[in-house]
């Protein structure tokens, strides 16, 4: 998958089949729209192009933009759409100034001119240009004029995107990992880098890496401990991570802090990507750090008993 953000890297394009949207998390529901625009472009000869705005337009606009999360950022959603197959996807950077043009200039200078578009795939209730008065009936009025031929999806899919990423969120919310799963289609995950804490799990017998979000808009789950997989490069550890404010040593900032299992290496400044397997337990105080030390002791083999039924083919 090529991502571009200029039409010009699109000029070798036979026969663009294009849609487009924030399709934050890339989850199940949004697979039955891409894999299906993905087999039309193949079956057509064409190129699937998939037109994605960043930053999200609720940024830009200031619609709760303050308590928006994402599901996924910019680079995971390449790596998951390139996975589906998708040939090219179009970054469009959102802007006030963008949000003016009217649906006609979207339709003449993104859709014909900028992308030479031959077929665009669009929800029934997808809006677009300024007020966001453009819609699909729109371009059904107009697609002899612009010569376009249009495709809409169905309601029954739209509020399956719509269900699905409300429930994603809720269930991260709430720490359900395992239930977000079932509606992404794979484990959610969170990466970082690698920075220097207080050492306090190495006192305790249980080093931790603590991870640098630096996407903020990224929505953490609920605080807690996890049964995770670690991905470091191509290698892949078993492990449990903690998120959450750490009260028993009267932490004052939240901390996600990942703890690999049978593995002993200064990984200071890597990156690291983390799928989150299932919940162990809620974030909880204790009175005495002995106390904490007894029940990490708990939570890693209830985590590693967990892991251990896990197919990795998943």
């Amino acid at each position: 998958m090529k991502v571009i953000d200029h039409f010009q890297e699109l000029d070798d394009c036979t026969l663009p089949i294009v849609t487009s949207g924030t399709f934050d998390g890339v989850h199940s529901g949004h697979f039955k729209i891409l894999n299906g625009l993905v087999k039309q472009a193949q079956d057509r000869g064409g190129e699937s192009v998939v037109i994605t705005y960043w930053p999200h337009p609720r940024f830009v606009l200031g619609m709760g933009s303050s308590s928006l999360k994402l599901l996924s950022t910019f680079d995971e959603k390449v790596k998951l759409m390139s996975d589906i197959g998708i040939d090219y996807l179009l970054k469009v950077r959102f802007s006030k100034e963008f949000s003016e043009l009217s649906p006609e200039n979207f339709v003449q200078k993104i859709l014909i001119k900028g992308i030479k578009a031959k077929k665009f795939i669009i929800g029934y209730d997808h809006r677009f240009g300024k007020n966001q008065t453009g819609d699909i009936d729109f371009l059904k009025k107009n697609k002899k004029r612009f010569g376009l031929e249009i495709e809409e999806i169905s309601r029954l899919d739209i509020d399956q995107v719509g269900i699905s990423s409300t429930n994603i969120r809720q269930a991260l919310a709430a720490g359900e990992v395992d239930t977000a799963q079932g509606y992404l289609g794979r484990y959610y995950s969170i990466s970082g880098i690698v920075i220097r804490g207080d050492q306090i799990g190495r006192k305790l017998g249980f080093p931790t890496a603590n991870l640098f979000i630096s996407e903020s808009y990224k929505l953490i789950p609920s605080d807690g401990v996890y049964a995770i997989l670690v991905y470091l490069g191509v290698e892949r550890f078993n492990g449990m991570l903690n998120i959450g404010w750490r009260p028993t040593v009267k932490g004052k900032k939240k901390t996600i802090e990942a703890h690999l299992f049978d593995f002993n290496k200064d990984i200071y400044g890597i990156h690291l990507r983390v799928e989150l397997v299932s919940i162990i337990r809620k974030e909880i105080e204790f009175n005495h750090l002995d106390d904490l030390k007894a029940q990490l002791r708990k939570d890693s083999l209830a985590t590693k008993k967990l892991l251990g039924k896990i197919n990795y083919s998943t």
